[in-house]
């Protein structure tokens, strides 16, 4: 009897073990909800920071402030844990013009899978709107993220911040 229970408790023990590795190795290659923040962040400040010209690149132009809410789904390198080590980043972007109507929900936007590299200066690509839209965007993302690049905002936390300093940034303007 002692050897079945010494080796009942050595096939628990290493079934714990195994687990727990597996669990380790799978956090270790999803990226880092800090990484994520960081780099929400810096394409918020890249895309909000960016001249009417460059807007204009983009696909839009006003003469007003953009807002917006960014939510990265990839980077390049895949495995990069620090904002250092990125140099492409992959988002969903909602970017809102103040000026035609101080109601959010009323404002021009653009919104869609954009790809951003962290330089200086950073570049942004965004896929030209129209007919083969589909496949622009994935000329532009790379296939292991496509699913990620045609979906929704997973959290609408970006959204709600953007629309809070949409409607500070019109108010203050009036």
């Amino acid at each position: 009897m002692i050897k079945t229970r010494r080796g009942l408790v050595a096939a628990v023990v290493t079934l714990a073990g195994l687990t727990l590795a597996g669990v380790t190795f799978f956090a270790a290659r999803q990226p880092s909800s800090q990484l994520n923040a960081e780099l929400a962040a810096q394409v918020t400040l890249i895309l909000e920071q960016a001249s009417p010209g460059e807007h204009h690149a983009h696909g839009h132009s006003f003469d007003s402030r953009v807002v917006c809410a960014v939510e990265p789904f990839g980077t390049e390198p895949r495995n990069a844990t620090s904002l250092v080590e990125v140099t492409w980043v992959y988002a969903r972007h909602m970017c809102a013009i103040t000026g035609e109507s101080p109601d959010w929900a009323a404002s021009v936007r653009a919104s869609g899978p954009i790809a951003v590299k962290i330089s200086i200066p950073p570049q942004v690509r965004v896929p030209e709107s129209g007919a083969g839209y589909p496949d622009r965007v994935r000329r532009l993302i790379p296939q292991h993220y496509h699913e990620e690049a045609f979906a929704e905002f997973a959290d609408d936390t970006a959204i709600e911040a953007a629309r809070e300093r949409f409607a500070l940034a019109t108010s203050t303007a009036k």
